[in-house]
């Protein structure tokens, strides 16, 4: 099952109930970042820190989504996808993250499901994207124990408003990426460099997905339940493996990939003391229940892929961290994130855990995968970049990996975090200075690619 060829028609054939879809995110696409009611997120204040976001860029208008929602759904229906995954903004609803909702914010993805469904587009919120209200941040974010129940109220409303519609359900988007940029290291809101006493952060995301697993349960008929972790194959630099090495890259490993899946598919966490990240009682954070909670059954592991991470021994045995992380040996083709472009990587991980977790494994989902390539219509890398990764799907689906669809990043070019408007990953390219939308030669590629499967 692979291809040497970008022709969409020439790509394996998927089972018939394979979902295609693309991704966006709320703070990334909306805009209106002070109408109807909205709070002030994490981001809205991140943004006006100097020096935090390239070029002091914001998200105040993105995409201007908010306005142009009804444009970006015929785009969808031009693309013939099937699935469409969003994030709604937590401070759009709950302005403080509690307490009174705001429906002007409901009425929003209100209109939004129904134009999706009108199109033959599953609607697919993601309900936590990183923008957490900065109320909330104000009395500890995710370090406070309290966000938790916040969450899972904030879940229950918008289950209450859009459930009757909204079948399948992501709950958090990327832990991992949000502990450690966000809490780690502060190169995302909220800006916090705790490095490794932001490890209570990766607990209480985890946390707060159980029990908003179980509110949406409560309130949604035949709902399907997902998160969407960032997964990453971990790799040496050289094939000149020393222990000192391996034993990096298991820690590694532990932090980025098995301290997010193992509590969700096995009840227990990683013994991060071993590696000596942690103390082997996390300082009181775990309490009793809370893996039980954690581990509620999943409909679905949503997979967040991009690269392959590379690793080698701490160059100062005194360092924080017990691995560095390095470049490749191997010279890759690049993205213009200047990310390296490795397929066979998402082939490694998706037998990977199904290797690691068996039975326990939930039927996957790839929830993101895409690149960010150079401004202009004519992305012949772009179209590279998608072949090559859905034929590693495929290559994975036939060494038995249970995979129900495929979501890329990103349906259009969009505020891209710290880069600001600098990196470009959509379909669809976005002047920013009019919003106008042009549809690039990979939403062509991608639309013939959906209408083959479907012949």
């Amino acid at each position: 099952m692979t291809t040497s060829s970008t022709d969409a028609t020439r790509l394996p054939r998927f089972p018939a109930d394979f979902a295609w879809g693309a991704s966006t995110a709320a703070y990334q696409i909306e805009g209106a970042a002070d109408e109807d009611g909205k709070g002030a997120s994490i981001w809205d204040t991140f943004v006006r820190r100097p020096g935090a976001v390239r070029d002091g860029h914001t998200g105040d208008v993105a995409c201007d989504h908010h306005h142009r929602f009804d444009e970006d759904v015929t785009l969808m229906r031009r693309l013939g996808l099937d699935a469409y995954r969003f994030s709604v903004s937590w401070p759009r609803i709950l302005p403080t993250g509690a307490g009174k909702v705001e429906p002007r914010g409901l009425d929003f993805y209100d209109r939004l499901v129904d134009a999706l469904l009108d199109a033959g587009i599953e609607p697919t919120p993601t309900l936590f994207h990183w923008d957490l209200p900065q109320a909330l941040e104000d009395e500890g974010g995710w370090l406070n124990r309290e966000t938790v129940d916040r969450f899972a109220q904030y879940a229950a409303v918008v289950a209450e408003r859009l459930g009757d519609r909204v079948k399948r359900w992501i709950t958090l988007n990327e832990p991992f990426v949000h502990m450690s940029f966000g809490y780690g290291f502060g190169v995302h809101a909220p800006g916090r460099a705790l490095m490794l006493d932001a490890l209570p952060v990766a607990h209480h995301q985890l946390l707060a997905h159980g029990l908003a697993t179980a509110a949406l349960r409560a309130t949604v008929a035949g709902g399907q339940i997902l998160i969407a972790n960032n997964c990453t194959p971990v790799r040496l630099h050289s094939d000149a493996q020393q222990d000192k090495d391996v034993a990096a890259a298991s820690a590694y490993d532990a932090l980025h990939n098995r301290l997010f899946n193992d509590p969700l598919l096995l009840g227990s966490y990683p013994d991060l003391s071993a590696y000596g990240m942690t103390d082997p009682s996390w300082g009181g954070v775990v309490r009793d229940g809370d893996l039980a909670t954690i581990a509620a059954p999943l409909d679905g592991l949503g997979v967040n892929y991009y690269n392959p991470t590379w690793v080698t021994a701490p160059a100062d045995p005194a360092a924080a961290l017990p691995f560095d992380l390095t470049e490749p040996a191997e010279p890759y083709e690049r993205t213009a994130f200047d990310w390296p472009v490795v397929p066979d990587g998402l082939t490694e991980l998706l037998t990977g855990l199904k290797a690691r977790y068996g039975e326990d494994l939930p039927p996957v989902w790839i929830t993101e995968n895409g690149c960010s390539q150079p401004a202009g219509l004519h992305d012949q890398a772009r179209i590279e970049y998608l072949a090559g990764h859905i034929a590693a799907v495929a290559r994975a689906m036939s060494r038995g990996v249970d995979v129900r669809g495929y979501f890329t990043w990103s349906l259009l070019d969009n505020f891209e975090w710290a880069e600001g408007y600098h990196q470009r990953f959509g379909l669809v390219e976005v002047d920013f200075a009019t919003r106008r939308r042009t549809p690039r030669a990979s939403f062509e590629w991608y639309r013939d690619l959906i209408a083959s499967q479907r012949s």
